[in-house]
């Protein structure tokens, strides 16, 4: 009887430990994590001929825009920085062998990416094609096959024309202003170089033969990168972007180097400029009015089209912003939620050994009281709390999924896909939701039309879709008799496949239909809806060249529609 007493105080003790709310530290030793941080001065390289993105003017002094973002960010941040301009090829070596630290604008891409880690961008760069007046128009750079094409070695035009493999004889050079130049000796076919700094230089270097084919193509995300393993080095600089991006002096630096460059460069005539002038120098007088009025409605259309992709690419950078701040979120409730996690069955052990020799204690002596309060109304209260605490850290790992599968949104992986039938993913979803429907007094009804085309991507990734559309569906409709209907379709005009599903709920408001997408935007907090689930949805289906459409009447219902192209019957295997 001694031992057993010993192991009822014990037990008591924890028990009360966990009632007072007091910390059990013996339950789990505390998690330390360290931050490596970079001491000193931070080397940052770049391209000493890469206007305007980043140069070294005639006094030898490094200048531009990637070198007055960096300055910014270093002056916000309170770091040092030592900026270094040189051959584009040296300054990418440095950078893997550890002689440089950042470099300060770098073209993403998958090669790229697996030997770099990359910061939220901070500017878009379009490529083009220049050519002399002896090179024939193209239309594709499947039409450069058999041609021989200037390139600057180790740039992305250079990487990207060894993928595609078009049997292309490539010139390297060590600068853009090196390839324009060969170019207008006439030696060779073609210079492909990035767009802005290809116009720059040509116009600051007077030559007026040459001029571009093709419109301006292979838009690349541009931001800060650095080697793989250096995250810290480069939370910094992402952390001083953001900065500067929500102070609005990110885009007052852009609007300086490109805003007159972009949005009044006469694009087509510059090859033709010196040739226009000396031959139509007479009609000018008559058409000055004419030109004027077009050229300004030129200038309106480019600076309408510069300020939407202005909007995209801060889009963009928000989400990845955000992406990686949700992502640290994360990782933190994670540790916590773990513990709890491995610890609650030991307590809810303790709990039930407890009740088992309190409840002997009770029959025999009877008027047993704990904290001032008669034994069995304590006995149901613990239980009620433990239950609480239950549900408490379920949903906090249901929040942390939601917060993982958010931050991991990506549509960089195109080689995992695979051939998918709408029908059977639908039908999978609901065999994942059964449980939950045959709670409800719903009724469902699947209208599949048959031999439906497939669709190319992730099964998982668009199941996970559908069954949050579902979810989101019984939600609605809940304490309702009502139906909810699932149906698929082929439009053979626009040869996309599409999914609906309509239910009979609540129905949506029309101040709330533009938001429902938004990362934590949710009408069902009080349900323990996060916010994150349509966001999550609506990242996977424009990974799939998707489309997403909500119709919604308050009191009716929504119907949400999924669209998705069709893969070619010679693919589908």
């Amino acid at each position: 009887m001694g031992v057993k007493l010993a192991r009822w105080k014990c037990l008591t003790g924890l028990l009360l430990v966990l009632v007072h709310g007091l910390p059990i530290k013996a339950l789990a030793a505390d998690s330390v994590v360290i931050h490596h941080a970079h001491h000193g001065v931070i080397r940052v390289g770049g391209d000493h001929n890469y206007p305007p993105y980043e140069f070294l003017d005639e006094a030898g002094v490094a200048t531009g825009y990637n070198v007055e973002l960096t300055q910014a960010i270093a002056e916000v941040m309170g770091i040092q920085v030592d900026i270094q301009l040189g051959l584009w090829s040296d300054m990418r070596k440095a950078v893997l062998t550890g002689e440089l630290d950042v470099l300060q604008g770098m073209s993403v891409s998958e090669p790229r990416k697996q030997i770099f880690d990359f910061s939220p961008s901070h500017a878009l760069v379009h490529q083009s094609l220049f050519a002399h007046p002896l090179s024939p128009n193209i239309e594709s750079l499947n039409e450069l096959t058999g041609k021989e094409v200037i390139v600057q070695r180790g740039g992305i035009m250079h990487d990207k024309l060894k993928i595609l493999d078009l049997n292309v004889t490539l010139i390297l050079v060590d600068t853009h202003a090196d390839a324009l130049r060969l170019l207008a000796t006439l030696k060779h076919d073609y210079a492909a170089v990035a767009n802005l700094p290809g116009l720059y230089l040509s116009r600051e270097l007077k030559l007026t033969n040459i001029r571009t084919v093709m419109q301006p193509f292979l838009a690349q995300r541009y931001g800060y990168a650095v080697r793989k393993g250096e995250e810290d080095l480069l939370a910094q600089f992402a952390q001083g972007l953001a900065i500067l991006k929500n102070t609005g002096r990110q885009q007052q630096i852009y609007q300086k180097w490109f805003g007159t460059l972009e949005a009044g460069f006469p694009w087509k005539t510059l090859g033709l400029s010196g040739a226009v002038v000396s031959v139509l120098m007479l009609f000018i007088i008559a058409t000055v009015g004419i030109w004027n009025r077009s050229l300004r409605k030129k200038v309106e259309e480019r600076t309408q089209d510069l300020q939407e992709r202005q909007k995209q690419l801060m889009q963009v950078d928000k989400m990845a912003s955000l992406g990686i701040l949700v992502s640290g979120v994360a990782h933190e409730i994670n540790n916590p939620c773990g513990i709890l996690t491995l610890n609650f069955p030991v307590v809810l052990e303790a709990f039930d050994e407890i009740r088992e020799i309190l409840d002997e204690e009770y029959q025999q002596k009877g008027g047993l009281e704990l904290m001032g309060m008669p034994y069995p109304k304590m006995r149901d209260t613990l239980s009620s709390i433990l239950q609480d605490m239950d549900d408490s850290t379920k949903r906090i790992k249901g929040i942390v999924a939601d917060l993982k599968h958010f931050s991991s949104q990506s549509g960089d992986d195109k080689h995992s896909m695979e051939c998918l039938d709408v029908n059977e993913l639908c039908e999978t979803a609901c065999r994942l939701t059964v449980n939950t429907i045959n709670k409800t007094s719903i009724e469902f009804v699947n209208d599949f039309e048959a031999n439906l085309p497939k669709i190319m991507g992730h099964a998982q990734r668009i199941e996970q879709v559908i069954v949050n559309l579902i979810l989101n569906a019984i939600q609605a409709s809940q304490g309702t008799e009502s139906t909810i209907r699932i149906s698929t379709h082929y439009d053979k005009y626009s040869r996309r496949v599409s999914l609906q599903i309509t239910d009979q709920g609540c129905g949506i408001s029309e101040e709330n239909m533009a938001k429902l997408t938004d990362p934590f935007f949710t009408t069902n907090r009080q349900e323990g809806g996060t916010g994150l689930g349509l966001s999550v949805s609506a990242g996977i289906v424009r990974d799939h060249d998707g489309l997403m459409h909500f119709t919604s009447k308050p009191g009716v219902g929504t119907t949400v529609t999924l669209s998705m192209p069709a893969v070619d019957k010679g693919l589908q295997l």
